[in-house]
């Protein structure tokens, strides 16, 4: 039988004896890893709720810019301070009351956990989250289509060379003026997206409020092989800016 007693240090290292505070130094130093790394989650969690936040793309409506399990980088200060969504951004956007009807209320733990999970890019986006691209601003009269099958915006077809090989601009046929405060959006690919065409007869009529718009999707962070900025178009450069509200010509609305 074993009597030895059990030493109390027989795993400290051996010079421990001389090494007066060593056991206090070794607390003192998990606890400031701890520390630090608490501190580096409030910054990212601060980062992505006011400036970037990672974005994973769900479902192949933005083919082929955006591909299903692409993390994009979303700028929530790209329409902080006065600048507006432009034609041909991508965007990201709660679709609450526009796209979709408002959620059920959740249990608010629950719900802050699952809002930190996305805000670190470590969870599935809300079901009230989409990320189309914007074809009309507030004032636009965007139709489709032309003689030629294209979209037209204030008169002036577009050319988009950003979708889908193989997809036309639109199988449905609409005539919308873009109120104010307003933008209509469509996906890239444009059999496989639901956007403003299939909401126009929701309360919302198919808009979306600017207000709603989280930030502008301006790189893939990930897979590895993906990452790139998202790519400006020029789609657009060629469409007259709209009517100055009151003047002739303006107005809200279906057309």
């Amino acid at each position: 039988m074993d009597t030895e007693a059990t030493h109390p240090e027989r795993d400290l290292p051996p010079d421990a004896e001389r090494r007066p505070g060593w056991g206090s130094r070794f607390a003192l130093s998990r606890r400031t890893a701890a520390l630090i790394g608490i501190a580096w989650a409030a910054v990212l969690l601060l980062l992505g709720h006011f400036v970037v936040q990672p974005f994973q793309i769900p479902s192949r409506s933005m083919e082929p810019t955006l591909q299903v399990g692409d993390r994009v980088i979303v700028n929530k200060l790209a329409y902080r301070f006065g600048d507006r969504p432009e034609r041909g951004d991508v965007v990201v956007f709660d679709g609450t009351g526009s796209f979709v009807r408002a959620p059920a209320e959740e249990n608010p733990v629950a719900g802050l956990v699952r809002g930190a999970a996305r805000a670190l890019g470590l969870a599935e986006p809300d079901g009230t989250d989409f990320v189309k691209r914007v074809v009309g601003v507030g004032g636009d009269r965007v139709k489709c289509c032309d003689k030629g099958g294209r979209i037209e915006v204030n008169g002036v077809p577009v050319e988009e060379r950003y979708l889908y090989p193989g997809d036309t601009p639109s199988s449905v046929r609409f005539d919308i003026a873009v109120p104010r405060g307003t933008l209509w959006v469509m996906g890239d690919h444009r059999s496989q997206s639901s956007d403003s065409r299939d909401h126009l007869g929701s309360p919302g009529g198919g808009v979306v409020p600017v207000d709603m718009v989280i930030g502008r999707a301006d790189w893939i962070g990930w897979p590895a092989r993906r990452w790139s900025a998202v790519e400006a178009t020029g789609a657009f450069e060629a469409v007259p800016d709209p009517p100055a509200p009151g003047s002739a010509g303006s107005g809200g609305g279906r057309g």
